[in-house]
């Protein structure tokens, strides 16, 4: 017998387009055991309650954790459908220079869906934080066919709400993902001398305007004093550099981890 766990990692890794002969070698798992899972798996466990499917739609209860995972799901989450099980599989991309941020994610993940597991999958350079539910497209509808910077993104009113009432949580997620905290420093001649200054500065880069007005609004309605900066045909970057607001994204965010 296998948990749960193990049922949801072996599936992911076929997700991620492994062979069943190159999972089962991989976890010592029959072909057999993984082709009933791709059916069966989600009957078992998952059929859970959702707080969007009630008769009167609620928010997510663990609405900190939304925000935060609203924020990596829009910087570099995306949500798959997956027809066998009739559900959807929720991956956010976590490079492996930052294993906080990995063990964030997968908390994130576990508080808003506590019944659903949080799995990882190793890629070149990167984890996915790999979750299946039915339930994911209620709680993300900004899912849609092509990428994002390419359709609308625009929230929902109750999630807009979650935002307002955890601004810093949904910043952290979208910093987490696309953006940075680095140190710049400068030059300046003073009494004849040419001397270095170095300062922190946060920077925030997507494609989507939509994404980047959704960070911008966020951190008008902190007191963050923001401007853009290097644009590119890719992609458009706000730089947070003013020392008061460094110290304020310092204080609720700080640097990757």
């Amino acid at each position: 017998m296998y948990d749960i766990a193990t049922r949801e990692r072996a599936l992911a890794l076929v997700a991620h387009g492994h062979s069943l002969n190159s999972v089962s070698m991989q976890t010592g798992i029959s072909r057999f055991a993984i082709r009933s899972w791709q059916t069966r798996i989600e009957p078992l466990s998952r059929k859970t309650e959702c707080p969007r499917c009630r008769t009167v739609p609620q928010p997510p209860e663990a609405a900190t954790a939304y925000a935060y995972l609203l924020g990596l799901y829009l910087g570099d989450g995306c949500l798959s459908r997956q027809p066998r099980r009739h559900g959807y599989v929720l991956r956010i991309a976590c490079a492996d220079a930052w294993p906080g941020l990995i063990v964030a994610c997968r908390e994130a993940v576990k508080a808003v869906r506590p019944t659903n597991s949080a799995c990882i999958v190793q890629r070149e350079g990167c984890v996915m934080v790999t979750s299946y539910s039915h339930h994911w497209l209620c709680l993300f509808p900004q899912h849609g066919p092509g990428k994002k910077h390419e359709r609308p993104i625009v929230l929902e009113t109750w999630q807009q709400q979650i935002v307002d009432a955890h601004p810093w949580e949904f910043l952290r997620g979208l910093i987490h993902s696309d953006g940075c905290r680095i140190t710049n420093w400068a030059t300046r001649t003073v009494a004849g001398q040419r001397k270095r200054y170095e300062y922190p500065r946060y920077f925030f880069t997507n494609r989507s305007a939509d994404i980047i007005g959704l960070y911008t609004d966020t951190l008008d309605a902190v007191g963050v004093e923001w401007k853009p900066a290097r644009q590119s045909r890719r992609a458009q970057n706000i730089s947070v550099a003013r020392r008061v607001s460094v110290a304020l994204m310092d204080r609720h965010i700080g640097p990757k981890y």
